[in-house]
């Protein structure tokens, strides 16, 4: 988690002008090429509450909030928060207090979710065993049953 917290430090700190229009918002195209997602990925993001981005007409514009926010967004789904639990902990910052609540709610998640990935690992690494070993029998099976090559000398 506590890269999730760099990354939100350095996202709201970062100065990315060459995508910035005038005005310092961002345009929906612009984030979505920016952080590798879909047009489709931002609005269900908008509609689920995790993003607000202001309008200008039909035009989504983004904020540097909005650009922290999605960065948090994706860094929690790679590590496999769900989205509502991502939501639970960015909706709890407050640029003007000690966030104390935030990063309480952080760490019992990431602790929890750390056993959850550990878990799948043992899982993982047992599943990789017995599938190796299966088909090292699959090999001796298949060298038993072939002939023999004739060399010639």
């Amino acid at each position: 988690m506590t890269k999730l917290m760099q990354v939100g430090d350095a996202a709201a700190n970062s100065n990315d002008a060459s995508l910035e229009t005038e005005d310092g918002y961002f345009r929906i195209g612009e984030m979505a090429k920016a952080f590798g997602v879909t047009l489709r990925a931002l609005r269900f993001y908008e509609d689920k509450g995790l993003l607000s981005p202001k309008r200008d007409g039909s035009t989504r514009l983004y904020t540097r909030r909005d650009r922290t926010r999605l960065k948090l967004i994706l860094l929690g789904r790679k590590v496999g928060f769900s989205l509502r639990e991502v939501k639970q902990m960015i909706d709890l910052y407050d640029p003007t207090g000690t966030n104390v609540k935030q990063l309480r709610l952080a760490l019992e998640k990431s602790e929890k979710q750390l056993v959850r990935l550990q878990k799948q690992r043992a899982a993982i690494d047992e599943a990789i065993g017995d599938l190796t070993q299966a088909m090292n029998i699959v090999r001796a099976k298949l060298a038993d049953r072939q002939p023999a090559k004739v060399v010639n000398g």
